[in-house]
């Protein structure tokens, strides 16, 4: 078995996202594997998967002794996404074998990683209008919130679903849901959630690859070589991380890949993407000029006219001493 250190290096550099994001893991891993390795679809969502289980305890166990992880939310979550995900195995077995299989992957892979780039781009926009149109903050105090149990659940549900035909989804997707339901947990406080949801979610997902799939050991060898220290590293320094710049790059590399599973070839692809990232550019530097003139326009706090220019801004009593 000949091993591959620069899929090793990929799975390195993929895997500290993941730590510092929460996300990325099957969003970057299995298009990385197809795209770059020639990795069919279904041995790369399998492999990945295998590799997964073994790299998401890593990085959460790390966010576990930080103390952000909502416990409550995990369990609701894992209620619905780990018989959903083994039930994603099962559905993606039904497809069929060969090239048809492959093709369907393929398809939802692309449609997967689309939607997970909707949705990085609505947890930007939410996490800035949360925090007052400033990065997200890093506050030491965790917040209260109130679990809704059957929307989790839900979440869990598709989450698992979609992770188990095509392993995108336990970061990308579960982790934008659960910031559209609890606005008020804090980035770092997602992350850690997020990854030990994972856990049992890929490891019902991986069974079933491992039963039903195409699990190659030599591609998961690699990937858990580099994958390993890198979700380590990532988790270790997620809560000062500057997570908003990485979220940007992760988005532009889901658009590639979603189109790259699309089958759209290099040339098209390449000037698909100078589009795109005008575009993006126009949209960001829009809304940016947006919300500081929305900040320009706030009531500024009214300064009292006689103590105005005073220490302390003591209203009538400067006038009243001075007496």
């Amino acid at each position: 078995m000949d091993f591959d250190w620069t899929m090793a290096l990929g799975s390195f550099l993929v895997a500290v996202i993941v730590g510092l994001t929460g996300m990325g893991g099957g969003a970057l891993m299995t298009p990385m594997l197809v795209t770059f390795f020639g990795v069919s679809p279904l041995a790369a969502v399998s492999s990945d998967l295998v590799a997964a289980a073994v790299m998401k305890p890593v990085g959460s166990a790390v966010h576990y002794r930080q103390g952000t992880i909502n416990m409550r939310l995990v369990a609701w979550l894992c209620a619905g996404s780990v018989p959903a995900a083994f039930s994603g195995v099962l559905l993606a077995k039904a497809l069929g074998h060969g090239g048809r299989v492959e093709d369907v992957i393929g398809i939802a892979m692309g449609v997967a990683l689309m939607i997970a780039a909707a949705g990085l781009v609505l947890r930007g926009r939410l996490a800035r209008r949360r925090s007052g149109g400033t990065p997200e903050g890093d506050g030491a105090t965790a917040p209260e919130i109130t679990v809704r149990p059957v929307p989790t659940v839900l979440v869990g549900v598709v989450g698992g679903l979609v992770v188990g035909i095509t392993s995108v989804g336990s970061g990308s997707l579960i982790i934008v849901a659960l910031l559209a339901l609890y606005p008020a947990l804090k980035a770092n406080q997602l992350v850690g959630t997020d990854l030990l949801q994972a856990v049992p979610l890929v490891f019902a997902a991986a069974i079933g690859h491992l039963l039903f799939g195409d699990f190659r050991m030599e591609v998961t060898a690699a990937l858990l070589a580099g994958s390993i220290p890198g979700v380590y590293l990532g988790s270790k320094v997620s809560s000062r991380a500057p997570a908003g710049l990485i979220r940007r790059f992760l988005v532009v590399v889901l658009v590639a890949s979603s189109l790259k599973m699309f089958g759209m070839e290099p040339v098209p692809l390449a000037w698909t993407l100078l589009a795109f990232l005008g575009a993006a550019g126009t949209a960001w530097l829009a809304l940016r000029l947006r919300d500081a003139r929305k900040r320009d326009t706030l009531p500024s706090p009214v300064e009292s006219p006689v103590g105005a220019g005073r220490p302390g801004g003591q209203g009538t009593s400067g006038p009243t001493m001075a007496a």
